[in-house]
């Protein structure tokens, strides 16, 4: 009886110390954070106004004005160059030493960020926002004028950057850009004042007006991000009609601004709860895109202080680089910020092949050319059962022929005949479609690569093919250039080129070595489509046609090679 007293009091004890930490401890400290959880969703104009870009020039100066209005600190890293604005400490001035904007020899850098007093205004900043209710906290905003002691910031050196409120509370920034683009921002808050201070990190994204974007349904541009491991693609069509911001909870992840080659992206630790949100507004009459983040609320008691570390990615979608990020900072699906599209299985293993290639001989498009043989000889066994069905078929036209005249009057006789021969002698139809379904998945994903991929961009071939992204620049309607005018103000699906010509020739031949279909619609539909295509694949890349070229070539030559192999071993 003593021991099941005991045991008694004991279990009521246990239940009176549970509930009494919960009373005392747990419910204080879930009343806090549902408060805390609550605040940090609330979007009132105090916090709008932190994050919104404040600038407040109604009209555009042009980029020496601007890049001259404000103090700055250089940048002249081993890929980027440009500077960042004391005034808001703004990242707002990046030109990529790597890329020009056109082949020519004058040709200017790529300029990816600009300051936002100019027209298509693009930049990105750190900072704080007020994570209590105490409006007398006084926060570095867009306007803040930073101090620092440094004159640039390279590849071997950061800079830093300091400013302190009227309360003694100091604020630092350390950033860094290593050897390509990535920047590495160290936020550093040293509470001096006599209270405690609530603050939430954020960082921001935004660009002045509407972007030129290419508006093709292949490539995606626009605001994208990954999150909770989930590729998201917004419009700024999107953004435009949605009545206030589009939020997302995540847990790490990314989110920027994509374009058809560049990508600037804010990358926040992957280990911290955030809300992003994608948003369009109006000021001074300038449209504005922002992408934005804010993580939990942050206490700091006085005289102690806390450092968070953020990424930003600002420069080329190079499929290689993003996949080391990638790795390096855990960062999720980074290289989904290239378009690899449906086909990713065949697009991204392909384009590594290229780039195999193309660090061996030199030369994007005998790349694509080694990779067409390739294509060949991994599906040659498919083929041959294809080829052999095919000549078999042309084998079997004076017999088809035969039925055909013998039941002209009577279709559903002539079709029992021919199947009945089919069968007999063990042939399949439509086999020889089968290497054309095969090759409609390589098409897409290699037309893909061409059109999305920063490798391809201005990548030369041979003779007066410079740019293997672009079509071809010659045209019929010149002679090739030979007659001294001009015929680009048609549309280019009648400027065919020589490689198109080239392709048409190829894909005529090869219907040649094919059997003729018995049905005269088909045979006449079949004529027809080299010079469909030719004109079909006119505006498309040079390094799509130069891969259909040899395509139909190497086609040709396995072709005539199975006939061979077979009349040996008729004979």
């Amino acid at each position: 009886m003593k021991e099941q007293g005991n045991l008694l009091l004991a279990i009521v004890l246990s239940l009176l110390i549970l509930l009494g930490f919960q009373y005392f401890f747990e419910l204080p400290r879930m009343k806090k954070e549902a408060e805390r959880q609550e605040h940090l969703k609330k979007t009132d104009k105090n916090i709008e106004n932190n994050l919104a870009d404040n600038e407040e020039i109604s009209g555009y100066l042009e980029l020496n004005d601007a890049l001259n209005k404000d103090e700055r600190i250089k940048i002249n890293a081993s890929r980027l160059e440009g500077s960042i604005s004391l005034k808001g400490l703004k990242i707002d001035d990046l030109t990529l030493k790597n890329y020009k904007e056109t082949l020519n020899s004058d040709s200017e850098y790529v300029t990816l960020f600009k300051p936002s007093s100019t027209k298509g205004g693009y930049f990105s900043n750190f900072g704080w926002i007020n994570g209590s209710s105490n409006k007398n906290l006084d926060l570095p905003n867009d306007k803040t004028i930073w101090k620092t002691d440094s004159k640039e910031i390279t590849g071997n050196n950061s800079a830093i950057f300091t400013w302190t409120n009227n309360q003694g509370i100091q604020f630092i920034q350390d950033i860094t850009i290593d050897e390509n683009y990535m920047f590495k921002v160290k936020q550093k808050v040293i509470n001096n004042s006599d209270n405690d201070i609530s603050l939430v990190p954020v960082a921001k994204i935004s660009r002045t007006d509407t972007p030129e974007t290419e508006k093709f349904f292949i490539s995606h541009e626009g605001p994208i991000g990954v999150i909770e491991n989930v590729l998201e693609e917004l419009d700024y069509k999107d953004l435009k009609k949605n009545i206030g911001p589009i939020e997302y909870n995540s847990k790490g992840g990314w989110f920027g601004f994509g374009e058809k080659y560049w990508l600037a992206t804010l990358i926040p630790d992957q280990n911290t709860n955030v809300i992003a949100r994608y948003q369009f507004y109006t000021k001074n009459n300038k449209e504005k895109y922002q992408v934005d983040y804010k993580a939990g609320i942050i206490e700091i008691s006085p005289n102690k202080s806390i450092t968070i570390e953020n990424l930003l990615y600002a420069g080329a979608k190079e499929v290689e680089l993003l996949d080391k990020y990638e790795k390096q900072y855990l960062i999720p699906r980074l290289d989904f910020a290239i378009d690899f599209g449906w086909y990713y299985f065949l697009t991204k293993p392909f384009l590594y092949i290229l780039i195999f290639f193309k660090n061996i001989f030199g030369n994007f498009g005998l790349s694509i050319i080694l990779l067409t043989l390739l294509i060949k000889l991994v599906f040659f066994p498919l083929a041959n059962k294809s080829y052999i069905a095919m000549q078999k078929m042309k084998d079997l036209q004076p017999q088809l022929l035969r039925i055909k005249e013998m039941y002209k009057n009577d279709k559903v006789k002539l079709n029992q005949e021919m199947m009945s021969l089919y069968k007999r002698e063990k042939v399949n139809p439509a086999a020889g479609c089968l290497p054309i379904l095969v090759q409609i998945p390589v098409f897409f994903a290699l037309y893909k690569i061409l059109f999305v991929s920063l490798e391809m961009r201005h990548a030369p071939f041979f003779l007066w093919i410079n740019d293997l992204s672009v079509a071809d620049p010659t045209s019929i309607l010149n002679l090739f250039g030979l007659l001294p005018y001009d015929p680009n103000f048609l549309p280019k699906i009648f400027n065919v080129g020589l490689w198109p010509l080239i392709m048409g020739i190829s894909m005529w031949i090869q219907q040649k070595l094919n059997p003729t279909p018995t049905d005269p619609m088909q045979a006449k539909i079949f004529m027809f489509l080299p010079i469909f295509f030719t004109f079909i694949l006119a505006p498309f890349a040079s390094g799509l046609v130069i891969y259909w070229t040899f395509n139909n070539i190497f086609s040709m030559a396995q072709q005539m090679l199975i006939k061979k192999k077979m009349e040996k071993k008729n004979n």
